[in-house]
């Protein structure tokens, strides 16, 4: 038999949002219990002891002895969910799965890394972690804590699987066996960007923009044959106009004087 943790737990008769809040500020943390052959049951813990026992676990995959004090019967369990509240990192529920002792179960182990990769260590690549946990089926005093993975001739560009594992007395991994574990890959080059220099725009001026409407250097005579703008002045008396130049509209044209009587 493997490893065994204890904990001291209750029965509580109150369930819901509110019986949990109570427990809550009670610094107790609300708990069930279920399995394949017996009823859920509602149970809490100290919120102190489950710290410890969390420390000691060190997230490892063990056996669990759940002592009530209304019972003299432990239950042999395995930690299966814990929630926490994700702003003030507090536990709000705890979830065991009660198993037995000539019974195969299934749970999710923790993989450990062992080693220094050959690709790591001579062609600078980087290890990376395909899959946190395995699945496995086995009876209670044949759980591994950990998987332990070799990685020490691992080189750039190659994975070892689930199917490469090696083999625990009485251990089934249950994952398909082309699922990745741990890859060694080529670390990712930086891409360094070159920055042109350009020069600085004028503050407030628009790059390209033609001369304002109207704006010219100096003030420009109307072009060769233009008629003067509506209610410009008529010429003085005598003076021919512009060549090619057109009177003003509404301006009629002269005729020759009357000549004098004799």
């Amino acid at each position: 038999m493997k490893q065994q943790f204890k904990l001291n737990v209750a029965a509580r008769a109150q369930t819901g949002r509110s019986a949990s809040r109570r427990l809550r500020k009670a610094n107790r943390v609300p708990a069930i219990l279920y399995g394949k052959h017996t009823s859920p049951e509602s149970l809490s813990i100290e919120g102190p002891e489950f710290v410890r026992f969390l420390k000691s676990v060190a997230g490892r995959a063990v056996l669990v002895e759940l002592e009530r004090a209304d019972q003299p019967v432990k239950a042999l369990s395995i930690l299966q969910e814990i929630q926490r509240d994700p702003l003030t990192d507090k536990y709000l529920h705890v979830d065991f799965q009660e198993v037995k002792p000539d019974e195969k179960f299934e749970m999710r182990v923790p993989v450990q890394v062992f080693g220094e990769s050959f690709g790591v260590k001579n062609q600078s690549g980087v290890l990376e972690m395909n899959a946190h946990l395995l699945r496995v089926r086995c009876l209670p005093k044949d759980l591994p804590e950990v998987i332990v993975v070799d990685v020490t001739e691992l080189k750039v560009g190659e994975t070892i699987k689930a199917g490469e594992m090696k083999p625990i007395a009485g251990v089934e991994f249950l994952d398909t066996k082309g699922q990745p574990v741990v890859s060694c890959v080529e670390p990712v080059a930086e891409v360094v960007q070159e920055v042109v220099a350009t020069a600085a725009p004028v503050e407030g001026a628009v790059p390209g923009a033609a001369p304002a409407e109207g704006a010219a250097a100096g003030a420009a005579a109307p072009a060769g044959g233009a008629a003067p703008a509506a209610g410009a002045a008529a010429p003085a008396a005598g003076a021919k106009p512009a060549a090619g130049a057109k009177p003003a509209a509404g301006v009629a044209a002269a005729k020759p004087a009357a000549p004098a009587k004799k």
